[in-house]
């Protein structure tokens, strides 16, 4: 009978050792990217998606600029500009409701606004 040939390895003995260094290398970078993105009980942080900001913004609408008003919601600059040409002709607000009389302020965009509006303060008459 013919004896058994031996079959050579299928890669080669001198880059083994190469190859084990980089399949532990990236074993390596796998547990570090696992135990900082909070093992099993974290998550990442998606940031092209952050949580929405918990805290909220308030407005004096009788002393805010066109800066400030164009940030409320449903608001644009051009409304903004309405609001203080509004305030600065016919004075200053008696109340929240009173944003109605401005045009291009309607009742859903009042609404959107409201829970970024100060209160108004009730100005002290002097005798």
């Amino acid at each position: 009978m013919n004896a058994p040939e031996e079959s050579s390895p299928m890669l080669p003995a001198r880059s083994q050792p190469l190859i084990a260094a980089a399949v532990a290398v990236g074993l390596v970078g796998m547990a570090v990217w696992f135990i900082a993105s909070g093992g099993l009980h974290g998550g990442l942080v998606l940031h092209d998606h952050p949580p929405p900001a918990t805290g909220i913004f308030t407005v004096n609408i009788n002393a805010a600029g066109v800066t400030e008003l164009s940030q409320l919601p449903g608001l644009g600059t051009i409304t903004a500009q309405k609001i203080v040409d509004y305030r600065t002709s016919n004075g200053a607000f008696a109340s929240h409701d009173d944003l109605l009389a401005v045009p291009g302020v309607g009742p859903v965009t009042l609404d959107a606004m409201r829970p970024h509006l100060r209160p108004i303060r009730k100005r002290k008459e002097t005798p």
